[in-house]
């Protein structure tokens, strides 16, 4: 059974994500339960407003929800001090597509910051940046397309505040949402070609 903190962050961060000007891609959104673990996780993404779809940039969030938190956050529900209190983790993806050409690494690397916006409590760390490159149609009419995607990963540790009053966290995850709004429009302001819209990215 899930406990409503959870859908309490969710709340938040989507909330977060419409003050910060963004806009969600509806299709992309789950919510998805591990049957053998228990582990539950939400994942979101948007873009900047007005993109043609697919978006040039997009960020793609993922909040797990461990199955320790739930059996922590319910013994501190019932009053029961657990060892540890629950906590989120967070990974955030943001991704160039749509590249007609191959991108030039030094400059996305400097569009990208090396952690997550100062004084976060996630500690987002940047773990990876890849490249990619994409072949579609037949051999006599590929098309080719680029893109580059960074992942950030950080977890949220809980205080007792926040967990009596989750509307505490809003200001966490504005910082953040702000954070990635400019990261998107600094990855979108890169000088280089993109394809037109109107095909599947992925």
């Amino acid at each position: 059974m899930l406990d409503h903190l959870l859908v309490d962050v969710i709340g938040i961060v989507q909330d977060s994500f419409e003050r910060a000007l963004l806009q969600r891609q509806a299709v992309e959104e789950r919510f998805q339960v591990d049957v053998f673990l228990g582990d539950v996780s939400w994942e979101t993404s948007y873009s900047l407003p007005g993109e043609e779809q697919p978006p040039r940039v997009r960020v793609d969030l993922s909040i797990d929800w461990p199955t320790w938190s739930q059996t922590s956050y319910r013994s501190w529900s019932i009053g029961e001090p657990p060892e540890e209190l629950p906590e989120i983790v967070l990974e955030v993806a943001l991704r160039v597509q749509r590249m007609a050409e191959p991108p030039d690494t030094e400059k996305v690397l400097a569009a990208l910051p090396p952690s997550g916006p100062p004084g976060d409590p996630m500690d987002l760390v940047r773990t990876a940046t890849t490249i990619e490159q994409v072949s579609t149609g037949d051999a006599a009419s590929a098309t080719l397309r680029w893109a580059a995607e960074a992942t950030y990963e950080g977890a949220l540790r809980f205080t007792e505040a926040q967990l009596e009053d989750p509307t505490s966290l809003v200001p966490v995850f504005a910082g953040l949402t702000r954070w990635i709004a400019s990261t998107l429009i600094s990855l979108a302001d890169l000088p280089f070609t993109f394809l037109p819209g109107g095909e599947d990215d992925e």
